[in-house]
Parts: C-alpha cells; sequence; structure tokens
C-alpha cells in the first residue's frame, strides 16, 4: 500500500530533488484549499498555514512507498524539526482523500512570501 504525498518545490518534475520520486506513481496537478502559503526558504521553498492567503498552493500528488516516504522524511528533516508531515486539504479533485505534505515548522519570520507556485 502507497500514501499519497503532495509535492510543492524541489521534489517536483523536472526540478533538482525530483529522482527522489522517479521510481514513484505520478498522481496529477494539484493545488490546495486557500489558507496555506508558500514562503522563499533560499534555494527551496516551504508551505505554512497562512490566513492571508486567497490563492492556495499548486503542487503535484504523488504515490509513494512507505520506505520512500521514510526516506524523504529524512531529507526533509522531520526528525530533526525542520518539517513535519501532516495531511493537507487539496481541492477537488483530490478533496476527499487523504493526501500528507511536508509543513515547514520554523518561524517564516522576515521571509520572502512567494506566489502559488514555486519556480526552480
Amino acid at each position: 500500500m502507497n500514501a499519497l504525498l503532495f509535492v510543492y518545490g524541489t521534489l517536483k518534475k523536472g526540478c533538482r530533488n525530483h529522482a527522489h520520486l522517479a521510481d514513484q506513481t505520478f498522481v496529477g496537478a494539484a493545488r490546495s484549499i486557500p489558507g496555506f502559503g508558500l514562503f522563499d526558504l533560499g534555494s527551496y521553498p516551504g508551505i505554512v498555514a497562512d490566513p492571508q492567503d486567497s490563492a492556495g498552493v499548486i503542487g503535484e500528488v504523488w504515490s509513494v512507498s512507505y520506505q520512500c516516504l521514510e526516506e524523504l522524511d529524512a531529507f526533509e528533516g522531520v526528525h530533526r524539526g525542520f518539517y513535519r508531515r501532516a495531511a493537507l486539504p487539496l481541492v477537488p479533485p483530490f478533496a476527499d482523500q487523504k493526501i500528507e505534505a511536508y509543513i515547514y515548522a520554523l518561524s517564516i519570520a522576515g521571509r520572502r512570501r512567494l506566489g502559488p507556485e514555486w519556480k526552480n
């Protein structure tokens, strides 16, 4: 059994860290519900709850093995407190599915707000 994962930054197709998902299954393009925003963390973005957001975040949904998910948790620094993997509500056609994303867990104070889509 696989998990569904929403990616919005360097893991997307064509981006520099996509190799981590290369042998997984692309499900489709997706967008979060409004209330989540992207912030510039330097060479990568972070998604956080953002009450000022009205557009949501554009990304991709992937079906990933649990082994891949464990590897991604290590890559994203989940155990070091940089990100947390949590359910992220998406708009249709993914609205009724449990889909997780890596949510930035540190402060975004002083970080630049990005638009709805991160460009590599």
